[in-house]
């Protein structure tokens, strides 16, 4: 199947209130540009360097989706240009994500990271830290950044009651959020959740932006990577 093909079969099954995020990392220049040819402009990469790298090469009207784990010291490198950060797990970081913001004139879409997996491995706040977070002095200096919503991994699992459940605590934490702190701010509305596995459970339990890239790129190689 080409990546046009798969790319028609998945967003015939996504809901219109529902955003592609086509994970690309690993994948070639020219991967990207056929998807992009195919009607994509949401991307998400995991390595700052990789984007990087792509990012001059491709169409300058991709929205490029940071979904890995944020180094502060590599935020410097994608911040002229990064449409949304999927990942922020800390006050460091959004510290460090508002200040680069500042030096490029831009304000920076991030997504709060939840843990919300069995696996120690995954990244992410819990509800409490993130309460104390939203409700500290330090965030609310913050004039550059926009917080668009939350984002978690569910257990890497064939059980998909699990799974479910997963996504369905993100949800809470979401609407605990937006209630708490975001219930006058429009722009905080993203449920950043869901793979190429488990995608249709996600949008079920209220995913607005789901990050495919096996589905739609084939495996990777990360031999080559």
């Amino acid at each position: 199947m080409s990546i046009q093909h798969n790319l028609e079969a998945i967003l015939s099954e996504i809901p219109e209130n529902v955003r592609l995020v086509a994970v690309s990392k690993t994948k070639p220049v020219e991967a990207i540009r056929e998807a992009y040819h195919a009607g994509q402009l949401d991307f998400g990469e995991n390595k700052a360097q990789e984007l990087l790298q792509k990012q001059p090469l491709l169409p300058s009207d991709i929205r490029w989706h940071f979904i890995g784990h944020m180094q502060t010291n590599k935020v410097k490198y994608i911040a002229p240009f990064v449409h949304l950060i999927h990942a922020v797990d800390g006050l460091k970081l959004l510290k460090e994500i508002n200040k680069q913001a500042v030096k490029n004139k831009r304000t920076i879409s991030c997504l709060l990271q939840f843990h919300i997996a069995r696996e120690s491995t995954k990244f992410g706040m819990d509800i409490n830290e993130a309460v104390q977070l939203l409700g500290s002095g330090e965030f609310k200096n913050l004039s550059n950044i926009r917080v668009a919503g939350v984002m978690g991994m569910a257990t890497l699992s064939d059980d998909m009651d699990r799974v479910r459940k997963e996504f369905r605590q993100l949800r809470l934490y979401f609407e605990q959020l937006k209630k708490e702190f975001f219930a006058r701010s429009p722009e905080f509305h993203e449920i950043s959740m869901g793979m190429s596995h488990d995608y249709k459970t996600a949008i079920d339990e209220g995913a607005t932006l789901v990050r495919i890239g096996t589905a739609i790129f084939g495996e990777r190689d990360y031999q080559s990577a």
